[in-house]
């Protein structure tokens, strides 16, 4: 009798102890009760953060208060919760559901967020937003303070665990189907592409990152000055000569986000200022190919538009700490007003292949720093032959099981390139200079030289493709290495 009346004791012992320890238990639902009675008690306000203004432009403190709140150690108190995918392998993070609710508090006041959901069925529009509500009474207390909370929590966040973004711009109709509303949509930016991996010449390298470190340290001197704290390069040159990789080596270096702007999904000249108020600080502006859009017959955007895009007020508007790149084939028939010191800080050229590109190349593809063929390749070079570092990567790539056959697929292609380079009309001078019989076709580098001891003299406009012919005994296809040397000049007022 006495051991069976142990035991009930030792038994209710644990249930008395496991009821009080377990927040689901007793203590759990009695705080639960009285937080139910205190909110029936207190007069309480509701304060809305919508995913976008009203402009229908992304709202740039709902994006803080969402990192924030899925920071909160509260929200597993939450009903609903999402598991998802987190940086780091096999890893998960929580994240708030369609209207669930998660607590807060901040200097002793209870707060709560929704994640509002409304749907529209008939349009298929679906309107977020984040519902803050609070005592009235400790509104006047607590609110700026809390927002500058948030603020400052968001940013740390963001800080610890930034993940670059690579943002395209897209279009959607709005709720009445009556305008367009542009929008970015983002990725995560994986381009493998450093400035320590790309094949540059080391000085122009150095050059590179101490004008990008120099852009950094200088808010106060661009503020003293009266002017946006942004810069603008300018890469131009052939196809293939590494300018996309060079942009992802740059937003890696800098930790900024790339914006990706595609002109021809742009309406207007408004459009265009719309999308550049949704950019946010600390972030590459990118458009590419910018020559072949302000020649083309079918404009969306007029020049005056792009020029007050470059360097107009609105840069004012949209958040300081910003490089504008622009990318380009050819400087030839764009309108100099475009090219012209305070809308381009920096012009950097890409040219085709010369033997110190050559040699990086063969290092990074096929692991030779020297070989018997070297020479014979250096030689061909010497005489005018040339072609895009992607070019020559992807037969060195194609062929890396043999590095003497790959060696010999670019030698080949070579003498190629440079017999058609002769067939015609240039010529190569004994200095190395290519000119051509037709003296207005000028090279378009004439003032920008190769930043290299074995080609300082102007390089060549890239000719008629001719890779088509040079595929040969390789059956596998691989992605072009985005290797490459270049030229950097500043622009002088």
């Amino acid at each position: 009798m006495g051991i069976l009346l142990s035991l009930i004791v030792v038994v209710l012992l644990f249930l008395f102890v496991r009821l009080f320890l377990y927040r689901t238990t007793l203590i759990f639902r009695l705080k639960t009760w009285g937080h139910w009675i205190e909110d029936r008690i207190h007069v309480h306000q509701s304060l809305k953060v919508p995913e976008l203004n009203e402009n229908n432009q992304d709202n740039l403190f709902y994006r803080k208060v969402f990192t924030y709140l899925n920071s909160l150690s509260t929200i597993e108190d939450s009903d609903f919760i999402n598991l998802v995918s987190g940086k780091k392998p096999n890893g998960v993070v929580l994240s708030l559901d369609d209207n669930q609710t998660v607590l807060d508090t901040f200097l002793g006041a209870r707060v709560s967020w929704t994640n509002k959901i409304e749907r529209n069925e008939e349009n298929n529009i679906c309107k977020k937003s984040l519902i803050l509500k609070l005592k009235k009474k400790d509104k006047r207390r607590i609110l700026q303070a809390y927002i500058q909370h948030i603020y400052r929590a968001s940013e740390d966040i963001d800080l610890r665990c930034k993940e670059l973004k690579f943002h395209i711009n897209t279009t959607s109709f709005s709720h009445d189907n009556t305008c367009n509303i542009l929008r970015w949509k983002s990725v995560r930016l994986s381009h493998p592409a450093t400035l320590e991996t790309i094949a540059m010449d080391t000085d122009l390298k150095k050059k590179v990152k101490s004008d990008l470190e120099s852009f950094l340290k200088s808010k106060q001197y661009y503020h003293r000055l009266g002017r946006v704290w942004k810069r603008s390069y300018l890469l131009y040159g052939p196809s293939g000569t590494g300018k996309s990789s060079f942009i992802a080596a740059m937003a890696k270096f800098l930790s900024y986000d790339v914006y990706d702007i595609d002109l021809n999904k742009v309406v207007n000249d408004s459009d265009l200022k719309s999308i550049l108020l949704q950019t946010t600080s600390k972030s590459l502006i990118v458009i590419e190919d910018l020559d072949r859009f302000v020649t083309s017959n079918t404009k969306s955007v007029s020049l005056s538009g792009i020029l007050n895009f470059m360097d107009g007020i609105l840069n004012s508007c949209c958040g300081d700490e910003k490089i504008m790149i622009f990318t380009m084939n050819s400087k030839d028939k764009i309108d100099p007003a475009i090219l012209r010191p305070g809308r381009i800080d920096v012009h950097i050229y890409f040219p085709l292949c010369n033997f110190n590109s050559f040699k990086t190349l063969a290092s990074n593809c096929l692991g030779l720093k020297d070989h018997k063929l070297f020479p014979q390749v250096e030689e061909i070079l010497q005489t005018g032959a040339t072609m895009s570092p992607a070019e020559m990567s992807e037969l060195m790539i194609s062929n890396r099981g043999s590095p003497g056959r790959a060696l010999r697929s670019v030698i080949t292609a070579l003498q190629i390139n440079g017999d058609a380079r002769l067939s015609t009309g240039m010529r190569v001078h004994h200095d190395g200079v290519i000119t051509s019989d037709d003296t207005s076709s000028v090279p378009e580098t004439s003032n920008v030289y190769v930043m290299d001891s074995n080609c300082s003299v102007p390089v060549v406009k890239e000719i008629q493709k001719l890779y088509g012919l040079l595929r040969m005994k390789s059956s596998k296809k691989i992605g072009p290495s985005d290797q490459f040397s270049g030229s950097f000049e500043r622009s002088r007022s």
